[in-house]
């Protein structure tokens, strides 16, 4: 495993998921809202053909996007899609496909939109390390090669994604809803692929991946959570002494080493925690702490409850859906 590849080691400790919920076939003038994601979902959009302007009323923010732009909002923030006319929008009508996604198109005589919508799915307590080291809002452009040599970009990866994702939604053929959301899954890792190879990000881990220096205590830190590492030998695999390290990696990141360091403990002991036969001792020692009552400390200030608490709550969340599915 390279030296850089944190996403694989952050993708062994949280569990995502995908979904396409729907395809949009608009002509102008058209309009969608979102609201607020649940806590535990991260909403995107494909724009398969066509433009749309993007509008985060938060932020106050507006970006146009065009065929081949995927945006991901890992904070779930509501956001509005439209043609950007300002003219009244056109009603739409909705039919279901036997994949499971809605199909929702209207009569607009206008430019037209080619839009896949869905969303990931983060299983608790994960969702911590996506709103806290991840921007609010990533948007990556899928882009064809044409005959140059770098066909394995992530950019042109993304490409032959989101081409097997529109035949998928096109189609109607066995099988069509799982290789859709496996394919909704894979979506989500190439998407941060791109952003980190692209090294446009001012902040998060993102911007720490593209860091010349910083990104080898990154990736130390993501191979290795548990070791107990100190702030000097962190800061010598940068080159740097330990003032300057803390420094620029508080600049970049807005969070300490030390915080991320934790924050990937913490996130590797609810994974534990939930398997019935180790013991919160076992736990604390596999995460890198000596002390368990350190790390029910630390456990409960950043999880927001004890460890026994959530291995409770893990349990009965299990419990609860072995019954759901359960024949009857």
């Amino acid at each position: 495993m390279s030296q850089v590849d944190w996403l694989s080691h952050l993708l062994q400790i949280m569990t995502v998921t995908g979904q396409l919920e729907v395809r949009c076939a608009y002509g102008a003038p058209w309009r969608v809202i979102w609201p607020t994601a649940g806590a535990n979902e991260i909403p995107y959009h494909v724009i398969v053909k066509g433009r749309a302007i993007f509008e985060d009323p938060d932020s106050r923010t507006v970006q146009e996007l065009e065929s081949g732009d995927v945006v991901l909002l890992p904070h779930g923030s509501a956001h509005v899609l439209h043609d950007g006319s300002g003219k009244k929008p056109i009603a739409t009508h909705q039919s279901r496909g036997s994949a499971g996604w809605m199909l929702s198109e209207n009569d607009g005589p206008g430019e037209r939109l080619d839009l896949l919508c869905g969303r990931f799915f983060v299983v608790p307590p994960h969702d911590r390390l996506v709103r806290n080291y991840l921007p609010a809002k990533l948007v990556v452009r899928a882009m064809k090669n044409d005959g140059g040599e770098d066909t394995a970009s992530a950019s042109s990866q993304l490409s032959g994604l989101v081409g097997l994702m529109r035949m998928e939604s096109a189609a109607d053929r066995a099988g069509g809803r799982a290789i859709l959301n496996a394919l909704s899954t894979v979506l989500f890792t190439l998407v941060l692929r791109a952003a980190s190879e692209a090294g446009k990000s001012s902040d998060g881990l993102l911007a720490l991946t593209g860091h010349p220096r910083l990104a080898s205590a990154m990736a130390a830190m993501f191979a290795d959570p548990a070791r107990q590492w100190k702030l000097p030998e962190l800061a010598g695999l940068c080159g740097m002494s330990r003032a300057t390290f803390m420094r620029h990696f508080q600049d970049k990141l807005g969070r300490s080493a030390l915080d991320l360091l934790t924050d990937l403990r913490m996130s590797m002991a609810a994974n534990e925690l939930k398997k019935p036969k180790i013991s919160t001792e076992a736990v604390a020692e596999a995460v890198g702490y000596q002390s368990i009552s350190a790390f029910r400390r630390v456990f409960a200030e950043r999880m927001g409850m004890t460890p026994g608490e959530w291995r409770h709550l893990a349990h009965a969340a299990e419990q609860s859906t072995s019954n759901a599915t359960a024949p009857e």
